[in-house]
């Protein structure tokens, strides 16, 4: 992974990462590397990629899945949101499945609303 492109600043790492699960004072596993896992996660937002496109150098994509899944259901994403949302770049990064399924809608796919004829007769 190249540091030059990673998204988060050490300052905003420094401030998302005591809200984030795995650390060694939390019960359970001690995550590795969430720095590396959340540059995952903004890669994947930012390319728009599927989880299995995700370059070698964030890790297994499935085991990013999972995790990313995790999280997700743990609400840890809307923290780390909340916490870095007043940054400029980060005010609108995250996006939620509604949005995304309404793109393609949007996009001209089939099945939308037919043009109806008006009731109203035409004036010869």
């Amino acid at each position: 992974m190249n540091p030059d492109r990673t998204v988060l600043t050490d300052a905003m790492w420094a401030r998302v990462e005591p809200i984030l699960p795995g650390k060694a004072t939390d019960p359970g596993v001690t995550a590795a590397n969430n720095r590396q896992f959340l540059e995952a996660v903004l890669w994947r937002i930012r390319t728009g990629s599927p989880c299995r496109d995700l370059p070698s150098d964030f890790g297994k994509w499935n085991s990013v899945f999972k995790r990313f899944r995790r999280w997700a259901l743990s609400g840890t994403f809307e923290r780390v949101y909340n916490e870095l949302s007043d940054e400029f770049d980060f005010e609108y990064v995250f996006v939620d499945g509604t949005s995304v399924s309404t793109h393609q809608k949007a996009a001209g796919a089939r099945g939308g609303p037919a043009t109806r004829a008006s009731a109203v007769p035409e004036e010869v």
